[in-house]
C-alpha cells in the first residue's frame, strides 16, 4: 500500500492556491479540469516529497461546507517555523496557535482547513512575538 493524497473541498481556488502554494510553498504538480462534472482537481506536493499530495477540489457550482472542523488537520514539517509563521501573518493569515514552544502551529486556510506546522528537528528556543502571543480562535 502507498499513500496518494487527501482531498480537500474548496470555495475559492485562487484563495486556496494562494494559501497553499504561495503560504505554505507547496508546489502544484498537476491540474485537471472537468467541465462535464463541473469540477476542477489540482495536486500539490511539498517540495521534499511531492508524491504525497492534497487534492484541492474545486466543484464549479457554490456548495456550503461548513466550518470544516470536521475534517481534522493536515500537518507540515518546516525549516524554520518562526519564518513560516512570520510570512503567513504577513500574507494577512492569523496564526490560530502560535508556536510559542518553537515547536508547533496551527494556522487555518481560507476554507478553514486546520494546518499544523512542526518545526523539523529540535524545536526553536522561545522567541517574541510568538512567545507571549495567545491563541485566536479555533484550529
Amino acid at each position: 500500500m502507498r499513500y496518494l493524497h487527501a482531498m480537500v473541498r474548496v470555495r475559492d481556488l485562487d484563495a486556496s492556491l494562494r494559501f497553499f502554494r504561495d503560504g505554505l510553498g507547496l508546489v502544484e504538480n498537476r491540474r485537471r479540469e472537468y467541465p462535464d462534472g463541473r469540477f476542477t482537481l489540482v495536486y500539490l506536493g511539498a517540495p521534499e516529497n511531492p508524491e504525497a499530495e492534497i487534492e484541492l477540489t474545486y466543484n464549479w457550482d457554490a456548495e456550503d461546507y461548513g466550518s470544516a472542523r470536521n475534517f481534522g488537520h493536515l500537518a507540515f514539517a518546516v525549516d524554520d517555523i518562526y519564518a513560516r509563521c512570520a510570512h503567513l501573518s504577513a500574507m494577512g493569515y492569523t496564526i490560530a496557535r502560535p508556536p510559542r514552544d518553537g515547536r508547533m502551529a496551527f494556522v487555518r486556510s481560507p476554507d478553514l482547513i486546520s494546518i499544523e506546522l512542526l518545526q523539523k528537528g529540535e524545536p526553536l528556543p522561545p522567541a517574541e512575538p510568538w512567545r507571549s502571543m495567545p491563541n485566536t480562535g479555533t484550529w
